[in-house]
């Protein structure tokens, strides 16, 4: 490990179910009781701004009951002590990562705690609810939306994030499914590159097979092992 100086850390719903939050889709099928496409999609905000903003309005409430978990707490240890490059890519709409102190983040489906205005396209930092059509402090226009890339859309950060890929020398996956593009591509493109892989999960996901190496159970108690172990392995002469 010594020799691996540059990480990008893949985080999904995995990570944050076990501080208490639901994971993207139930053993249904159903998102916290509705249809993706009823709540995630352009299609679904033009067609029931109403539900859509409630469903989100709930989700960011939600957030003050929940805290950073110990395997949230241990990337940010790794994100404030490690000396090589570092990015932590996370699927999660929530903020636990930030709370628990890590900094080299990207979220790349957006964030509850953001609001997104659809006519100026300027974003700002949003705790309460937005379903009461509240007019964009700049424009005065109520299109404010949550800053969350629904199904259909572009994720943010994609070019940062293939650059990190193409440079790194450990590509490590926790709590996904392996079932969501581009996501489920980045084992690919780090491999490609050269570098080494690992999945950390409550179960084999659906692209176990592509990583070196495996590592089946909770991720409160294998992130805080795996973290030990690599800054462990960095400060050996």
């Amino acid at each position: 490990m010594t020799d691996r100086r540059n990480i990008v850390v893949l985080t999904g719903a995995g990570i944050s179910a076990e501080s208490g939050l639901a994971t993207f889709r139930g053993p249904d099928g159903l998102w916290e009781g509705h249809r993706v496409e009823d709540v995630c999609t352009p299609e679904a905000l033009a067609r029931d701004p109403v539900l859509v903003h409630r469903f989100y309005d709930a989700r960011r409430a939600a957030l003050t009951r929940v805290a950073p978990n110990p395997a949230h707490i241990a990337l940010a240890r790794l994100d404030a002590a490690w000396p090589g490059e570092l990015l932590i890519v996370t699927q999660n709409v929530d903020d636990l990562h930030e709370r628990a102190g890590a900094r080299r983040m990207l979220h790349m489906h957006g964030e509850l705690r953001s609001a997104l205005c659809a006519a100026c396209g300027r974003r700002y930092r949003w705790d309460g609810p937005m379903g009461a059509r509240p007019p964009c402090p700049a424009c005065g226009v109520a299109a404010l939306r949550p800053d969350i890339v629904f199904f259909g859309e572009m994720p943010y950060g994609m070019t940062r994030i293939e650059q990190a890929l193409a440079t790194a020398d450990l590509f490590v996956s926790i709590g996904t499914s392996g079932a969501v593009y581009p996501a489920a591509g980045f084992v690919r493109t780090a491999r490609m590159h050269g570098a080494a892989t690992l999945e950390i999960n409550l179960e084999p996901s659906q692209g176990s097979a592509l990583f070196d190496e495996i590592r089946v159970g909770p991720a409160g108690v294998l992130v805080p092992e795996w973290v030990e172990a690599v800054l462990g392995e960095a400060s050996l002469p």
